[in-house]
């Protein structure tokens, strides 16, 4: 026998989470009891910022924090905060909390996110390395960087790339290394890899590319990154950018079906395998009728529309997800690269405007569908490609993508 019942049991307190507790009391008009659990100390706030302006300090913790307080027994939403769902009985619809408590549900949501993917090589228990992830990694990183000289960050993501314009601005030395060779080459290809890097480098920002780290070396705490090619690079403080591993071990022992990218296997209503269950966020890998494939996106705007979706689901509401992605990237105050779409693989890439001049978009396309855009300072054309990859991608024509005086809405 359970301790007690609730209608929903949101598993998370982020981005996913905090959304579907948010659309079900405020815009769903639901009326039941909404229990939602998070593992961190604070209550739901923005994770963005950590990489960002709350890491050069120029906001505060309050300022990221998503309500007030109060907010939370206002509208009907019990907040536990430190508190993890440790063991998830979907036939009985039964959790047991990391207090002891048995709880049982009507709905619960999946929204565990991701953990940081760590790097066991030689050294990696030496001080001064930082993985960022929450509020409280960004606070560890700030502290120590205040006495460091030289910071190296480790690879070429999104978060190894925002750090080092956040501490380049603080007036910290930086350094990258990556396997890369470009920073967020990876994700957006070379044309655009080359644009970051050349801004990278034109603050200060040196880059040890296509040598992938190979050990730290130090004594108690880290003073060098060494490279596969025996390159090594002073290092005051360390912090990794090596990507997220979705967190599915509540998932996996519950017995639910996982997907072949690591997440949560969901329908394109975002459930599970278990009636009653949905998972939205990092973990949730859902059949997109947008994308025709199975998709996981670990992109924050994403997270908030998938928990939406969810409570709508929980609501009686169900619908095929088909939000189109949106992801931003900041580079300090120096530039910001916003995204829509899921390129995945591409075939082509078509620019428009100026990559030289910092005010273009590339369009990225996959036998002639668009699949995926990015934008520099041409936020109309970022509204254009959004409207095609909602409609479906496909491109009339190919050439006017790369025609400053042609008239994207008539494509």
């Amino acid at each position: 026998m359970a301790d007690r019942d609730v209608d929903v049991l949101i598993v998370g307190a982020g981005a996913a989470g905090s959304a579907c507790a948010e659309a079900l009391v405020r815009d769903r008009g639901f009326d039941g009891s909404v229990l939602l659990a998070g593992r961190e100390q604070d209550p739901p706030y923005e994770r963005p910022p950590a990489s960002k302006d709350y890491l050069r300090g120029e906001t505060s913790r309050a300022d990221a924090y998503l309500h007030p307080a109060d907010w939370y027994g206002e509208h009907g939403v019990e907040l536990l905060t430190r508190t993890s769902v440790m063991k998830l009985d979907t036939d009985a619809r039964v959790a047991k909390l990391s207090s002891k408590e048995e709880v049982g549900y009507r709905a619960c949501v999946l929204a565990t996110g991701a953990n940081v993917r760590r790097l066991r090589v030689p050294g990696a228990e030496l001080e001064g390395i930082h993985y960022l992830r929450a509020l409280g990694n960004a606070d560890a990183i700030r502290s120590e960087a205040q006495d460091a000289s030289q910071v190296v960050l480790v690879g070429g993501s999104y978060i190894a790339c925002e750090v080092a314009a956040s501490l380049t601005a603080l007036g910290k030395r930086c350094t990258m290394v990556m396997v890369e060779d470009a920073p967020l080459e990876t994700h957006f290809g070379p044309q655009v890899g080359a644009f970051v890097a050349a801004a990278l480098r034109s603050r200060g920002v040196e880059l040890v590319t296509g040598d992938p780290l190979a050990a730290f070396a130090g004594e108690g705490r880290v003073g060098a990154v060494e490279t596969e090619s025996g390159r090594l690079v002073d290092a005051d403080l360390v912090v990794m950018g090596t990507g997220a591993m979705p967190d599915v071990m509540l998932a996996r022992s519950a017995g639910l079906e996982l997907g072949d990218s690591g997440g949560v296997a969901c329908s394109s209503t975002l459930e599970t395998s278990a009636a009653g269950v949905w998972c939205a966020g990092d973990a949730c890998e859902y059949d997109s009728v947008l994308h025709d494939r199975r998709m996981r996106i670990e992109h924050w705007e994403v997270a908030r529309a998938q928990g939406k979706a969810v409570a709508a689901a929980v609501a009686g509401r169900p619908a095929d997800f088909t939000e189109v992605p949106y992801f931003w990237c900041d580079l300090a105050d120096w530039v910001t690269l916003e995204y829509v779409g899921a390129a995945g693989s591409w075939d082509r890439e078509i620019v428009r405007g100026s990559l030289e001049d910092g005010a273009f978009a590339v369009f990225y396309l996959s036998g002639g569908r668009l699949v995926a855009a990015l934008s520099v300072e041409r936020a109309e054309d970022l509204a254009q490609a959004r409207r095609l990859l909602a409609s479906g991608g496909e491109v009339t024509s190919v050439e006017a993508l790369a025609d400053l005086g042609a008239d994207l809405s008539e494509l």
